[in-house]
């Protein structure tokens, strides 16, 4: 298998660069190119992938050396060992309790369950989650949409924590399990998540534009889930595309997606779904997100003053990766102390969901050698988000 550093090297060569003429387009130091090209690095962000393939104008995934993913944090596998299993190993009947579960009775379960998933309360789901699964398991065909949404939550939710084995498991019965092209819509919108999360850009970007396409409505006609949807999956699209380095992609997707929020003119969040939350709100966001990519600080910050992020749930991860974005925007801008304020307020808020986020190590990183100094707040916190110092 081929190097990140020898197709970087070929790439270069034929687009006629020296290293150092490489370095000042990409913003890349000279050392770290060298030592990639000589096999001296290995593991490359996808961050510093996307700005050389920027300045080489091919697509990220052209330099790199195939799926790359960083795997859960210590102490997560043993945490998610139960859900794994019933995910895996669905109860035959003979494993299940006398006293049949009933529809009433799981959907019961599931709605008290819901916010723990949107508010990221792990310890609480890792208790809840498992014989959720094997009730709803349980219910045969009559469970089956209230069973899907279930895999589609459980799916989700390890993707979030980089349990990524158990979440194709729940991805794929999930799909297995749809009744209509929404629900499929959906699970496959996760689906994307997980191939940008091991760094598969190119096939998470052809899916999403398969079923952007497969679920485009009417906009005359279209009802606010199909609205939504449709939305949601071109979210996926602009953010494979700007991470691939396909500049022009992902701003035709982020325009449709906003022509889909303004038709449904506010942000449509089900109380019980809120996989399928999508808007004005979330399109301003993620059009911050994709500005902190191509490394524009100073859009992120100026799109920062006028975002009505009060109008999403307080702990949505779209809003938590957001205020990620603000500060590191505010690093990168030499506001160290801000942006440390700013992760302060995200851990707060979201204490289980911090610390499984590679961003957030890299933005607390940037910060601390930014500073030169490390306070006893930002130890405290580097060792809650698993952040060597």
């Amino acid at each position: 298998m081929r190097t990140v550093g020898q197709n970087l090297q070929e790439v270069r060569k034929r687009r006629g660069l020296n290293q150092r003429e490489l370095a000042a387009a990409s913003g890349v130091s000279l050392s770290y190119i060298r030592k990639l090209e000589q096999g001296e690095r290995e593991a490359v962000r996808l961050e510093t992938l996307r700005k050389l393939a920027a300045a080489l104008r091919v697509p990220t995934m052209r330099l790199s050396a195939g799926r790359d993913e960083e795997g859960p944090i210590a102490g997560t596998v043993e945490r998610w060992e139960a859900v794994r299993h019933a995910l895996e190993r669905p109860p035959t009947p003979t494993e299940l309790d006398d006293e049949a579960p009933t529809v009433a009775g799981v959907q019961k379960a599931f709605n008290k369950a819901a916010p723990l998933f949107h508010k990221d309360q792990y310890a609480a789901l890792a208790v809840v989650l498992p014989p959720l699964l094997r009730d709803a398991e349980a219910l045969g065909n009559e469970g089956r949409r209230i069973r899907v949404r279930l895999l589609q939550l459980a799916g989700c939710l390890m993707v979030q924590t980089r349990q990524f084995g158990a979440a194709e498991v729940a991805i794929s019965r999930a799909l297995d399990d749809a009744s209509d092209r929404m629900d499929g819509a959906a699970t496959i919108n996760t689906k994307c998540w997980l191939l940008l999360r091991q760094g598969q850009l190119e096939t998470a970007l052809d899916l999403a534009v398969k079923w952007a396409d497969e679920t485009e409505p009417r906009l005359s006609r279209a009802t606010p889930a199909e609205l939504s949807t449709w939305g949601l999956m071109l979210l996926r699209v602009t953010a494979a595309a700007v991470r691939n380095s396909q500049p022009g992609q992902a701003a035709d997707a982020l325009r449709l997606a906003k022509a889909a929020a303004v038709a449904l003119g506010r942000e449509y969040a089900p109380e019980t779904d809120f996989l399928r939350t999508f808007g004005p709100t979330t399109v301003h966001l993620k059009r911050a997100e994709n500005a902190g990519i191509v490394d524009r600080p100073d859009i992120v910050l100026r799109l920062a003053e006028r975002a009505p992020v009060y109008s999403l749930r307080p702990r949505s991860s779209n809003r938590n990766r957001y205020e990620l974005g603000i500060a590191e925007a505010l690093a990168k801008t030499g506001q160290y102390a801000e942006g440390f304020e700013r992760m302060q307020s995200i851990q707060h808020a979201a204490p289980e969901w911090i610390p499984n986020q590679t961003y957030a190590r890299v933005v607390l990183k940037r910060i601390i050698e930014g500073r030169r100094t490390l306070t006893p707040d930002m130890r405290r916190m580097a060792a809650d988000i698993h952040l060597e110092v």
